[in-house]
């Protein structure tokens, strides 16, 4: 059973506990008139004490991550990065490390395509397939030096327009064009070589988020989770002026793996008292169904495999494991927590969200504190 699941997920188990308080064939004791409150006063004080809010979960960190770089000039919060952390792999204490395909998938760039953000910047989305299921999968890329080593290779039969228009081609297009090739492009536009670079940002890996879709939190503006949060922040720190640029590899992953019916059956649990770890298992889903090889594989494609390493922009010690692949195939320099914005300001979110950051803490051991800005 379990060697068919996905490389890091978690066994489906029977549902540890079931949502209903109580067997419906118990018997219930008989009961006088005597025994039922009738007091409206009374009543409504007995409604209250149980229906009292507990207090929160401690949502203690099990890593400690330091609130700033030491040292050096004042940068203001919204102008850096969260301080990183090595990645040693002793990460997430005594938590078992995922398993790890034996095999990486193949993937192919398809088509990519400059996109203007309606922050100012740009970036070019990078559409992909594989041989492991029929969803596009994305690669958000941010800089120039970035590129897909599958989708720049020449392709029997093409034309030049024909790459241009797939996005096989160097600098900006515009019109009249004619080639997608760096020499006719040195020549026609007088480029000498590549782009510069911010100061300080040929010494810094490019930064990665793997980030999983998620309709409810990114498009419906649901507040039971942070991943439209995520995803914007990870898109705003690699816009940063120092940065070196990098990637968000978007996977189609709705729900953690299960997808977007099961997710919503997930939300009635939840409500019903369960948190979103329970929630998962109750459906006879693993808590966690995602799996990471596409992700290496189009990091790979990309150029960023080998030593040159990666930081890594996540909270989750197993996803750091996963990424790297079977044999390493990638490597990830240092880990770069997303810190919730509410926190950064020494607030709390929505009462749902901090249960749901309560249930990554204490039941998918992800390294994340309060006390991190």
């Amino acid at each position: 059973m379990t060697g068919s699941l996905p490389a890091h997920a978690s066994p489906a188990f029977a549902p540890l506990h079931s949502p209903q308080t109580a067997p419906a064939d118990r018997p219930q004791p008989s009961r006088n008139l005597s025994d039922f409150q009738l007091d409206p006063s009374q009543a409504q004080r007995d409604h209250d004490a149980q229906h009292q809010q507990p207090p929160p979960p401690s949502i203690i960190s099990p890593a400690f991550t330091p609130p700033a770089t030491p040292g050096g000039r004042s940068t203001p919060a919204a102008s850096r990065e969260p301080a990183a952390v090595p990645v040693d792999g002793a990460e997430g204490g005594e938590a078992a490390r995922p398993a790890l395909v034996e095999t990486l998938p193949v993937v192919q760039c398809v088509v990519r395509a400059r996109i203007p953000t309606t922050t100012g910047q740009e970036m070019f989305l990078h559409v992909y397939t594989n041989d492991v299921d029929n969803k596009e999968h994305l690669a958000i890329v941010f800089g120039n030096a970035i590129r897909s080593r599958s989708l720049d290779a020449p392709r029997p039969g093409e034309t030049e327009r024909d790459r241009m228009i797939r996005g096989a081609y160097v600098g900006r297009l515009y019109p009249g064009r004619t080639s997608s090739r760096v020499e006719q492009i040195k020549q026609e536009e007088g480029v000498v070589g590549a782009a510069q670079q911010p100061d300080g940002a040929a010494d810094k890996s490019p930064l990665v988020r793997i980030h999983s879709e998620c309709y409810t939190g990114e498009t419906v503006w649901s507040a039971r989770c942070d991943c439209g949060e995520q995803l914007d922040e990870a898109a705003r720190l690699m816009s940063l002026p120092d940065s070196a640029g990098g990637v968000i590899v978007y996977l189609r992953q709705e729900g953690r793996g299960i997808g977007l019916a099961e997710k919503l059956k997930a939300y009635n649990l939840q409500d019903l008292g369960n948190d979103t770890y329970e929630a998962n298992l109750l459906l006879r889903h693993p808590a966690d169904a995602r799996s990471y090889g596409l992700a290496t594989a189009m990091l790979v494609d990309l150029g960023l495999g080998g030593h040159g390493g990666i930081r890594l922009l996540t909270n989750n010690p197993d996803k750091v494991a996963a990424v790297e692949g079977p044999n390493r195939e990638v490597v990830v320099k240092e880990r770069v927590p997303m810190v919730p914005l509410a926190w950064k300001k020494g607030q709390k979110g929505s009462e749902e969200v901090e249960k749901y950051l309560s249930t990554k803490i204490e039941k998918f051991k992800h390294m994340l504190s309060p006390n991190q800005t």
